[in-house]
């Protein structure tokens, strides 16, 4: 599939993206939770995927599903390390200044793709954990950091229980 491309395997309806680089310590916090996920969500409506990519290429993992969920490391200070944010694309860091389309943040590449009719989901979800170090060259996050995996996938969870997707923790 090229990016920006209307060609999809949505029949899931729901995609999970972990997003980070495998190699830089905490940046991978994404990468680290999709794969925990994807045992777990296994035999269900859901794709799970991991991307290094930001911008408008990322915009090919999300089209023509119904919903998703991004997940990806933050340094935005607003708590420790390991905090884990629930922010809507809207909500999420906004592009400043783009100096090319990999610049672009989720809600811009969003805001732009629907601008040219992609189609994208109806509900982006957006889990960012704060992350303390991006920086040094290591494949395993802070303790901190992966501390937070759990939380993250348990509110992925709550979130495919609210999409009809998974039974909801307790029933």
């Amino acid at each position: 599939m090229s990016p920006l491309s209307l060609e999809t395997d949505a029949s899931a309806g729901v995609t999970v993206v972990g997003l980070g680089n495998p190699l830089l310590r905490d940046d991978a916090v994404g990468l680290l939770a999709a794969r925990a996920l994807a045992d777990r969500v296994a035999g269900l409506p859901v794709e799970v995927r991991e991307s290094s990519w930001g911008g408008i290429r990322f915009l090919d993992l999300l089209t023509g599903y119904r919903h998703a969920i991004i997940i990806d490391a933050i340094q935005w200070g607003h708590g420790p390390p390991g905090t884990v944010y629930r922010l809507s694309a809207a909500e999420a860091i906004p592009t400043v200044r783009a100096t090319g389309y990999h610049d672009m943040s989720l809600g811009s590449a969003l805001d732009f793709g629907r601008a040219i009719g992609l189609p994208l989901p109806d509900e982006v979800v957006f889990f960012a954990v704060e992350v303390a170090d991006i920086t040094t060259f290591d494949e395993q996050p802070t303790p901190a950091v992966a501390a937070a995996i759990p939380e993250v996938l348990r509110r992925v969870e709550d979130e495919l229980a609210r999409w009809g997707v998974l039974e909801p923790a307790g029933a």
